[in-house]
């Protein structure tokens, strides 16, 4: 396997995973809530911290991963 192979697929699994992790999160927003009531300020918990610090390193590594396969940095 050379290293282009390689950070391919830690590429497609970041990306995967950044899909899933994004799905994973909670709505921030109760929508309009025309007649209702919206709770503007909600606690956050650890595991949604957690979730979010997760995404936001996946997110870093697919981004710049994108950049280095399409500058083409890595031999072929």
């Amino acid at each position: 396997m050379t290293a282009t192979t390689i950070v391919q697929i830690v590429w497609a699994v970041s990306a995967f995973g950044v899909i899933v992790l994004v799905l994973l999160h909670s709505p921030k927003g109760d929508g309009i809530a025309i007649g209702g009531q919206t709770q503007l300020f909600s606690s956050t918990k650890s595991a949604e911290d957690t979730l979010n610090r997760v995404t936001w390193a996946l997110t870093v590594i697919f981004m710049g991963l994108t950049v280095v396969l399409s500058a083409g940095w890595l031999p072929k």
